[in-house]
């Protein structure tokens, strides 16, 4: 198949701010969690430098609001425009506040999976429980390339690994027999994040690939639904600004207590439309802003939100009760 990067041997965890090396504790990885997960942002100064003070206080504030699952370097943590250097960082940062109480899920996923494969092994050596591998985006592969895509990455590193479904922005759609296939020939591949709105994947997906594959929502606005009707949680961008009430609705989800799910998720209702008003991340780093949780940084080709969607947003904002 090409190039195969062999796992790094781990045996120690070195963690230093001087030096910024994490390094892993063989058998120290946590199991991912059923429920919350955030789709973190990552905070920037106004010349676009991470700013690490602010990203300690977030990942800080998701262990007390007891959060299910930190993602980091995905979509919405702008991952895209971080270097490998910045990438190395913010993974620093993170286990050094969050390791060993929250699972750390590391975004991986690009179009080459030679990149697949430098970036999960970086996760590795940093300390990452779980990576989150999306499609490749734009090339759109067919069914059996999406099965050799993730089944390259999957033999090359020792990862366990969830699969990302977004073809709104990839142009690529995961079908549950090919999520199942890839599952039952790679057993590091564990689950998966279903971006696609459409509840009806939770029966198709675990029809396929049974009760063990986890199954996550990445759309906010039907998260809910998606729980009840049997899958394990959200990758959330709404935990950004409420991980708190979300950690509590996931659970009542779970728990398949229909009435106090639409109790917790009726006024987040407005805030799981709003926070996509324009392109995330955008509203979700405006909406921390407004809220006095970081500074208005952010990379182009992003732009800071439009005048126009401040109010709106607000108003999200108030009825959720985070301002």
């Amino acid at each position: 198949m090409g190039f195969v990067v062999p796992s790094l041997p781990v045996t120690a965890v070195t963690t230093s701010r001087r030096n910024m090396v994490v390094m892993k504790v063989e058998g120290a990885r946590m199991p991912i969690k059923r429920g919350s997960m955030v789709a973190l942002v990552t905070p920037m100064k106004p010349d676009g430098a991470v700013d690490e003070e602010q990203l300690r206080t977030l990942l800080q504030w998701h262990v007390a609001c007891q959060t299910d699952g930190v993602v980091v370097l995905g979509t919405t943590g702008e991952a895209s425009t971080l270097s490998f250097e910045e990438r190395a960082r913010v993974l620093d940062i993170t286990a050094e506040e969050i390791k060993g109480k929250i699972p750390i899920v590391v975004g991986t996923g690009t179009i080459d999976p030679r990149t697949v494969v430098k970036l999960t092994q970086q996760a590795v050596n940093h300390g990452a429980d779980a990576s989150l591998v999306v499609t490749p985006y734009y090339v759109k592969p067919t069914q059996k390339g999406l099965v050799s895509h993730f089944g390259y990455v999957a033999e090359a590193v020792d990862l366990p690994c969830l699969l990302y479904n977004v073809p709104g922005r990839t142009g690529s759609d995961i079908k549950p027999e090919t999520a199942a296939e890839v599952a039952a020939k790679n057993p590091s591949v564990i689950g998966i994040k279903e971006a696609t709105g459409d509840v009806s994947r939770v029966a198709a997906i675990r029809k396929v690939a049974g009760n063990k594959f986890l199954l996550y929502s990445g759309d906010d606005e039907t998260g809910a639904e998606f729980v009840l009707k049997g899958g394990d949680g959200v990758i959330s961008v709404t935990s950004n600004v409420v991980p708190d009430v979300m950690h509590q609705l996931m659970m009542a989800a779970l728990a398949k207590d229909a009435a106090l799910t639409e109790q917790l998720n009726k006024p987040l209702e407005l805030l799981h439309q709003r926070l996509f008003l324009q392109s995330n991340p955008i509203p979700a780093k405006w909406a921390l802003y407004r809220m006095g949780k970081i500074g208005a940084g952010i990379r182009p080709p992003m732009t800071v939100m439009e005048e126009e969607f401040h109010k709106p947003l607000e108003e999200a904002l108030k009825a959720a009760g985070a301002i």
